[in-house]
């Protein structure tokens, strides 16, 4: 164990020696690939998600929330270290890590395809506080030698290097997907023909609540859906075909069906914290790792994320701005919270809903507003960084400063600038009305990635 790492926890102990009120269990919901707009809450016109929505009604409903990353890997990691993936030199998806540079007019910058054993994980903060920590689902963190295991997790079912399982049927392995490489998801053995990956996780992490008997857990349920590939259960897409009919931005029933079992899996959740007595003693969050996916799967658009612009690996809301919820004893209840908040922030908001004082990264707690959702944060910007190409986009920096937003693509030099108080939808590019507003951002962009040493894209010989 490096030695900062190894002198961290081993203080952490210690100043936890000292007799405590029992911890509140924290369960922590990562959906896969779900758009802002595919909620009900947050005015899906297909999806139904009435767990979601009561879960909303329950807490604090974030309208502006983001993941760190417009994809996978480093909003999770961000979410893990309180860092962010420009710090952690963590920004794009493991397997795109070890990918080639591919013929473009930029080398991509590199990163790691794991995360390092040297970070700090909230699931280490934790174990020291005596919780058990279970990751049920998706990593996408690194290989075997990164496993959860060696991240503070006492448990890990579903876990791997893979982005994505083969097929969301048991027995969840095979090679018909990702350009015929065999997939598997392990230790989901003893499955029957026609179960379906999201009920069976859902399965397992009730396992993992029922096996933390008095002692605190922390659970953290990553679910695959609504990744690609785009599969539901039968009656549900069928119901869902029928609810089809012009005119709805959501029209792939597949994914809605997908989207549906998700919200199933948190009312169950929810219902067993319930039954056990235990939900007043709960802190619940769920989010979204990116925006949707508005690419298309067998013919058909995944989703669409309306009325934000783009989608998953985009700069744009359309790919960052996720749904969060909040639950949490002796919170706000029943709140919708318009503060700008990012995944980043998750971990020193775990922190102290446990009563520990993790390290101090680049997130803050959240706590202050799910207590009051007006209150306001110490900070005023957010910054993101892809430096990879992705359908929806090139390599791209941004920086968000109160309602002003600006983007700056390093292929072509590109620079947009949006006030998303007012164009939310990011339609109207101010940057040639607005020079003032335009260098300041810009300079205060720059500044920050040599603060955070964040790893450049560079010229092609091609």
């Amino acid at each position: 164990m490096p030695l900062e790492r190894r002198a961290f926890l081993g203080s952490l102990a210690a100043g936890l020696a000292q007799a405590q009120p029992r911890p509140l269990n924290l369960l922590v919901i990562v959906a896969d690939d779900l758009g802002w707009a595919d909620v009900g809450c947050y005015g899906a016109d297909l999806h139904e998600t009435p767990h979601l929505d009561r879960l909303a009604a329950q807490g604090v409903r974030f309208t502006d929330a983001h993941s760190a990353s417009p994809v996978c890997s480093p909003t999770r990691a961000s979410i893990m270290t309180g860092k962010h993936p420009a710090r952690l030199r963590i920004t794009i998806w493991h397997e795109g890590a070890l990918a080639g540079p591919g013929k473009r007019a930029l080398i991509p910058a590199e990163s790691h395809p794991n995360l390092p054993l040297s970070e700090i994980t909230i699931a280490e903060v934790l174990k020291q506080r005596g919780y058990l920590t279970a990751a049920i689902g998706k990593w996408h963190l690194g290989d075997a030698g990164h496993s959860p295991e060696t991240q503070g997790f006492d448990i890990n079912i579903g876990g791997t290097h893979w982005g994505a399982p083969a097929t969301f049927f048991y027995p969840y392995k095979g090679d018909q997907r990702f350009g015929g490489e065999f997939r598997y998801v392990p230790r989901m053995d003893g499955g029957r023909e026609g179960e379906y990956l999201t009920d069976r996780l859902t399965e397992e992490a009730l396992k993992v609540i029922d096996a933390a008997g008095g002692k605190p857990f922390f659970l953290y349920l990553a679910h695959h859906a609504p990744h690609t590939p785009i599969e539901g259960k039968k009656e549900l897409v069928d119901h869902y075909r029928r609810k089809l009919k012009p005119g709805l931005l959501h029209q792939n029933a597949q994914y809605a069906a997908m989207v549906h079992s998700l919200d199933e899996s948190v009312g169950r959740v929810m219902e067993h914290l319930e039954r056990r007595g235990i939900a007043d003693r709960t802190a619940v969050l769920f989010i979204s790792d990116n925006g949707g996916y508005i690419g298309r799967f067998e013919g058909h658009v995944v989703t669409n994320n309306t009325p934000l612009r783009s989608g998953k690996g985009s700069l744009y809301e359309g790919g960052i701005r996720v749904p969060l919820i909040a639950r949490a004893p002796g919170m706000a209840k029943g709140q919708v919270c318009d503060v700008p908040v990012v995944s980043t922030d998750l971990f020193r908001t775990i922190a102290e809903l446990a009563g520990v004082q993790g390290p101090a990264h680049d997130g803050v707690s959240l706590v202050p507003l799910l207590k009051d959702p007006r209150a306001r944060l110490p900070r005023s910007e957010l910054f993101f960084h892809y430096p990879h190409y992705y359908e929806t986009t090139t390599p791209v920096s941004a920086i968000r400063s109160g309602d002003w937003k600006l983007l700056r693509y390093y292929e072509d030099h590109r620079v947009e600038l949006f006030r998303l108080d007012q164009d939310r939808s990011e339609s109207k590019d101010l940057s040639a009305s607005e020079p003032g507003m335009r260098q300041r951002l810009e300079g205060r962009l720059e500044e920050w990635l040599r603060e955070v040493d964040a790893a450049l894209p560079r010229r092609s010989a091609v």
